[in-house]
């Protein structure tokens, strides 16, 4: 084994066991990804400078909206999986769809649940559906960092084999092969969380939420950026392999994100940002 091998240190993938009762990082990494997300979007929507006055958005409603997209993400998530990415499975096994514990969500499933939440909760409460979409993905990308973290101390959804003299390159242990592999899941969590929220907080500065469905555009495209350079270094799912021309169903299903993510950006240009109400006349 080449020196500058990694071994993938050992993780237990339960985070915390009281006697029956079990937390595993899978689902721990959700449920601080949601609560950091609602601490961050409160205090953006108590920042008047940010929005060019008050927020659209009472406190109120940000806290409603928390069970809503909760729903949108588990919902939506578990059902882009069973569509996307192994449904002949799930249609033999059935009862298997409910085992979220088992692992196996989809982002482009979880993101549409969230759109579906978001319009339906922003037509309820009669609100911008574009500043609730932007208030919901510039908190995303924490959940998102969060989540590939979890991917990782799992052990899954690892990266592909790769020359075993890179040194960072890994062994993972749920891995038949035993082939030294990039720690995609590492490479996704910097790009898909901490480059994506860095983008949106710089944009959010200087003034984008004046602008809505300006962040909501820009997450769209430079997340369906970052996926597709992701999907370069992760091993395809094994029931799914490589697609047409080599590409993967990450690759497939982030491309109309570039292009709704590009015209939401366009729009948000060019309608501009509200008029003050005192301003109306």
């Amino acid at each position: 084994m080449p020196l500058l091998l990694i071994d993938f240190p050992s993780f237990n993938p339960t985070a915390l066991a009281i006697g029956p009762f079990a937390i595993r990082w899978y689902a721990l990494a959700y449920i601080c990804g949601i609560v950091f997300g609602w601490l961050y979007a409160r205090s953006l929507l108590k920042n008047e400078r940010l929005w060019g006055g008050p927020a659209p958005i009472s406190l109120v409603q940000i806290d409603d909206f928390i069970l809503w997209v909760t729903l949108g993400i588990i919902l939506g998530g578990r059902t882009g999986y069973v569509l996307f990415y192994n449904l002949p499975f799930f249609i033999e096994h059935p009862t298997a769809i409910f085992r979220l514990w088992e692992g196996g969500m989809s982002f482009h499933g979880g993101f549409l649940g969230c759109v579906v939440a978001v319009m339906w909760f922003a037509y309820r409460n009669r609100i911008s559906i574009l500043s609730l979409g932007d208030i919901t993905t510039a908190v995303a990308p924490v959940g998102l960092l969060l989540g590939r973290i979890a991917n990782f101390i799992n052990g899954e959804l690892w990266g592909r084999a790769t020359d075993p003299d890179l040194p960072w390159a890994m062994i993972f242990p749920n891995d038949p092969t035993h082939l030294p592999r990039h720690p995609s899941q590492l490479y996704e969590a910097g790009m898909e969380g901490i480059l994506l929220f860095t983008a949106l907080a710089v944009m959010i500065r200087f003034g984008a939420l004046k602008r809505p469905g300006m962040i909501l555009g820009a997450f769209i495209l430079i997340y369906g950026l970052t996926r597709i350079a992701g999907e370069h270094f992760r091993e395809p799912d094994v029931q799914l392999g490589f697609l047409w021309g080599g590409l993967t169903m990450g690759m497939l299903l982030s491309i109309p994100m570039l292009i709704v993510g590009g015209i939401l950006i366009v729009w948000a240009i060019r309608r501009g940002a509200p008029k003050p109400i005192n301003a109306v006349r």
